[in-house]
Formats: structure tokens, C-alpha cells, sequence
């Protein structure tokens, strides 16, 4: 049975509903393919906004470049997540949707009362994705990581030296938030094919210095 034109237009994750706690590069990349594969992607900013609508060129104030095409196709709502009110609104909100994705750190999660046993109380059925800078059971579980931090750690500065550059030197591109960023788009997708087999959702975390370590590896 061939399908329609509308149907090919939705998307295969047509139906889907992400809430996207993300900032900067690496989130937002992530949900901005979750959204152009047909996902109902809403983003939640605070009032001063995601770092990145502040970083130019820009044409119009707190319109920044990189922030408009990483966010491009998602909806957009404002919550101080440091208000209760606020904080209930986002696990209203939670209760609706299939998938939360956030590059907060996890502890910073767990204050605000958004991990994954909190949110899993109001909804059973949610898959939370974390992405953060190292894995959650090893030393460096609760520092932050940069794309800069982590390129140094998983060796990407000595092979562009090793391999004929003047110098050590950085990827000249968000490498590490990019390449995590696709892990968390396969997690989701396997995550949301699993809990159609089970029923059950679950809790995952994608970190940056394993996954450019496996990549680079």
C-alpha cells in the first residue's frame, strides 16, 4: 500500500513529543534531527534565554546564527525552573510528552527535582535522556565538560599534530557536542522502539568523553 504524500511529510517519529531541556550545541542538535525526522519538539528556555541566541552574527538581538538553525522546527516555551510554579509546569508538561532530553548536569537535575525517578513518578512510561560531560558511575561524574575540554581528553588536538599540522589543534567544528549529539538521536529511537516491545520507558545517559573516546577509538 503506498503512502500518502502527508504521510511521507510527518516523519517517521510523526506523533512523538519531546520536551527539550537543552542548551548551547550539543542538545540542541540532538533534538533539532528528533524534530526534522517529524517529532513535536518543546523547548524550554529561561527567561535570559539559551546561550547561544547571544553568539553572532545575528541580524535581530538574542537571534544568534547557531541558535536559529539548531532550534529551527521545535516549539518554544519560557519557565524560570528555579520557580515552583515554573517546575510544576515542567512536569505538567513531562506527563504529556514521550521523551525528556536534557545537557543539564545530572546532580543540577536532581535539585530541581527533574531526574528521572521524579519524572518516572508522574509518568511511568518517559524516557530520560541525559547528556552530560562523563559517565555517571566513574570519577569525573559530576564535572562539567566543554566540546574544547573533551576533544583535548579524547586525543584530537595530538592527532592533528601526529598526522602533519604545525601544531596540536582542535577539529575545526563542534566535534564532541556534535558526535554526542547523535548518540542521544539513536538512544531515543531505540529507547522509543524498545518501550513499544515492553511498554516500559527507562533512563539514559549519553556522555560526551565515552562517546568521542568510542568515536575517536
Amino acid at each position: 500500500m503506498l503512502e500518502s504524500s502527508a504521510q511521507i511529510l510527518a516523519g517517521p517519529l510523526s506523533g512523538v513529543k519531546v520536551l527539550d531541556l537543552t542548551t548551547v550545541v550539543m542538545g540542541p542538535f540532538a533534538t533539532q534531527i528528533l524534530a526534522q525526522l517529524g517529532a513535536d519538539v518543546i523547548k524550554v528556555e529561561s527567561p535570559d534565554g539559551d546561550n547561544m541566541r547571544h553568539v553572532g552574527p545575528m541580524h535581530s538581538p538574542g537571534m544568534g546564527h547557531i541558535f536559529l538553525n539548531a532550534n529551527a522546527g521545535k516549539r518554544s516555551v519560557v519557565l524560570d525552573l528555579k520557580r515552583p510554579e515554573a517546575l510544576e509546569a515542567a512536569l505538567r508538561l513531562a506527563e504529556r510528552v514521550d521523551v525528556l532530553i536534557s545537557n543539564v548536569r545530572p546532580q543540577a537535575m536532581a535539585r530541581l527535582g527533574l531526574d528521572y525517578e521524579s519524572v518516572r513518578a508522574r509518568n511511568p512510561r518517559i524516557i530520560h535522556v541525559s547528556c552530560c560531560g562523563f559517565d555517571q558511575e566513574g570519577p569525573d561524574a559530576a564535572r562539567p565538560a566543554y566540546d574544547d575540554l573533551i576533544q583535548g581528553a579524547t586525543g584530537i588536538p595530538w592527532l592533528t599534530l601526529r598526522y602533519g599540522a604545525p601544531e596540536p589543534g582542535y577539529a575545526p567544528v563542534t566535534l564532541a557536542d556534535r558526535v554526542t549529539g547523535l548518540h542521544a538521536v539513536y538512544s531515543v529511537t531505540a529507547a522509543l522502539y524498545s518501550r513499544e516491545r515492553t511498554g516500559h520507558g527507562q533512563a539514559i545517559v549519553v556522555p560526551m568523553f565515552e562517546a568521542l573516546a568510542q568515536f575517536v577509538l
